[in-house]
């Protein structure tokens, strides 16, 4: 199974909502998706039930992936394949639980713990990746996409200890700029401190994740101003952004000059705010790109929606190429793209 994940610790770069797109978008392409919520904020999951009743059901009967992690963390069992919520043919939720904020001690000490050879910690360690793993089995998903919360504690540690691929969503301006010099080392810390913990697991025959992380690249998810004439601080977090990228997450010498987005190869897409959609998308609980006349669409919305579904479709794509998805026959360029 492949799994990409969705991260950056900083708060407001819309991170919740390009997962959300992504997830919608693969699937439209062809691609059968798992869509794993791991955000202890749960907020993917409203967006993607949109029924809070629906919601509250799911919690109520642990249907979440809180569910299928209690029994291997309260020390009673083992890791169980969580239920997964059907959202359309070939997209599956997995469903994120406020209660994940609780096991961060759990997952700070087994972390820990690994160090010293003990089972129980490889069993907790390698928890997430293998309920996603018995997830993808069930429903056959190509790869699975994962939403990881904003912050760099023990829980997304061990969400991304089962990412073999991170894209880094950022805004220009000095929160982003800053995340990725916390970002890049601290994804190296952890790909690094998880390979010295595999030589110690004594567990044999349990899966465990490679714990790869790889850069796939960066989003930048614009504000709501033109970039043929931004304000003077846009341009100087923007033109700072591949640089920053290179040297904290790659680890490269820096340039000696600034290069803009548009040219960094490891920029995989410059998206507008898309603010008109955006209202009505939320309304009608659907992807910006999935709107029609029928939801108010008319006019410059229109022409919006075309330019929207052509930035999330070649982001997909670019993401399903760095990451080496295997590709549908829908991905084909004559072949017809699924339709909702």
């Amino acid at each position: 199974m492949k799994s990409i994940a969705v991260f950056n610790h900083t708060g407001g770069v819309g991170k919740t909502s390009l997962v959300y797109h992504l997830a919608w978008m693969y699937n439209q392409l062809g691609y059968n998706v798992l869509v794993a919520d791991l955000d202890a904020q749960a907020k993917l999951s409203a967006m993607l039930l949109s029924d809070d009743d629906v919601l509250e059901s799911l919690w109520d009967r642990s249907n979440t992936i809180f569910g299928a992690l209690r029994p291997l963390l309260t020390s009673v069992g083992e890791v169980a394949m969580p239920p997964t919520a059907t959202l359309a043919p070939g997209i599956s939720l997995v469903v994120g639980d406020t209660l994940l904020a609780g096991t961060e001690d759990e997952f700070s000490s087994q972390w820990r713990n690994c160090m010293e050879g003990k089972e129980r910690a490889f069993h907790v360690m390698s928890a997430i990746w293998r309920a996603l793993l018995l997830a993808a089995e069930h429903t056959e998903a190509h790869f699975a996409l994962m939403d990881v919360g904003s912050n760099l504690g023990a829980l997304n540690r061990a969400a991304l200890v089962a990412a073999d691929h991170v894209v880094v969503p950022v805004a220009p301006d000095i929160y982003s700029l800053w995340a990725l010099r916390e970002i890049g080392p601290t994804l190296c810390k952890w790909r690094e401190a998880w390979s010295d913990r595999l030589e110690r697991n004594p567990v044999k025959g349990l899966p465990m994740p490679g714990g790869a992380m790889r850069p796939a690249g960066y989003v930048v998810l614009q504000h709501a101003l033109r970039l043929d004439r931004p304000v003077q601080a846009y341009r100087h977090w923007l033109e700072q952004i591949p640089n920053a990228y290179s040297h904290h997450v790659l680890k490269r010498q820096a340039a000696s000059a600034a290069l803009p987005t548009s040219e960094d190869e490891h920029c995989l897409a410059t998206l507008p705010p898309f603010r008109s959609l955006l209202p009505l998308a939320e309304e009608s609980h659907k992807p910006m790109f999935a709107l029609k006349p029928a939801d108010g669409v008319v006019g410059a919305r229109a022409r919006a929606i075309a330019v929207c579904q052509r930035g999330f479709r070649d982001l997909a794509r670019e993401i399903a190429r760095r990451c080496d998805l295997p590709a549908p026959s829908h991905l084909k360029d004559d072949a017809p793209e699924r339709n909702h």
